[in-house]
């Protein structure tokens, strides 16, 4: 079998190929990093999908994809006198090293895995503490990358905001905080203000997921999935008929559906 680091080092030569400025693929070569960075993304959610499907191949062959997608963007850093591949592995490797002290220096093993992410937290503050400019002050908001999924990104701030005491109580304070954003939302008068509104009612929302330990993310996909597979029974039940329907026989066959699920 070839050891990992021959692998990684085939893999390289095979991106360089691939951007030779004479012999290599043209549409390689027509890449940056913004055009790659979609594909970055569409890679990372196919990995998460092969996941929840649990398909083991699937998994490997996406894993594939995503790791090449950091050799892309390394071989173009590299190109442009940045960094190259091995520099991003060194990085990696010395940062996990650090933010584990108690496993690879004389930090004490904390009780449990809760214990050890806020560990982990308190060490990357340290780090972005570290870094920041004194023409940027350093805020505990840090580090929530902008092109995250909006929901996400939201769950992730309010995270942050919270570890420094900016958070209601209880739960119910969110709760009290999305009827008042709804009646905002329902006052609207005009298209700039309702989606305005519309952005808080989903910031509360995403709130009020965190709030009970819910991952508002994966909340929705699953909600996603379940609607898409609802209706997808609903057509197959119909049959091409389904679409001229009036929409209270299609809520007739939504029902029906949700039945047999139950069932």
């Amino acid at each position: 079998m070839t050891s990992p680091a021959l692998s990684l080092y085939r893999l390289a030569n095979i991106m360089a190929r691939l951007r030779h400025p004479e012999q290599g693929c043209p549409w390689d070569l027509a890449q940056d990093f913004d055009t790659i960075a979609p594909y970055t993304i569409e890679e990372a959610y196919e990995v998460a999908e092969a996941i929840a499907a649990r398909d083991m191949a699937e998994l490997k062959k996406e894993l594939g994809d995503l790791l090449f997608q950091v050799v892309f963007h390394s071989r173009m850093a590299e190109e442009a006198g940045h960094f190259a591949l091995a520099d991003v592995v060194a990085s990696l490797c010395e940062k996990m090293e650090r933010r584990h002290p108690h496993i690879f220096g004389d930090g004490t093993r904390a009780a449990d895995a809760g214990a050890q992410k806020a560990e982990w937290e308190r060490i990357k503050a340290e780090e972005r503490a570290a870094a920041g400019a004194p023409e940027r002050p350093v805020s505990a908001l840090d580090g929530v990358a902008r092109a995250l999924p909006a929901l996400m990104r939201a769950e992730k701030l309010q995270a942050r905001a919270a570890r420094v005491g900016f958070e209601w109580h209880d739960v119910a304070g969110v709760r009290a905080k999305l009827d008042e954003e709804l009646a905002e939302f329902d006052a609207a008068e005009t298209d700039a203000h309702r989606a305005e509104e519309m952005g808080d009612v989903l910031f509360v929302i995403a709130n009020l997921a965190r709030r009970h330990g819910i991952d508002p993310e994966a909340a929705l996909r699953a909600g996603n999935a379940k609607f898409e597979r609802r209706f997808r029974a609903m057509e197959a039940l119909a049959g091409p008929a389904f679409a001229t329907l009036p929409l209270e026989r299609q809520e007739e066959y939504w029902q029906q559906v949700k039945a047999a699920e139950r069932r």
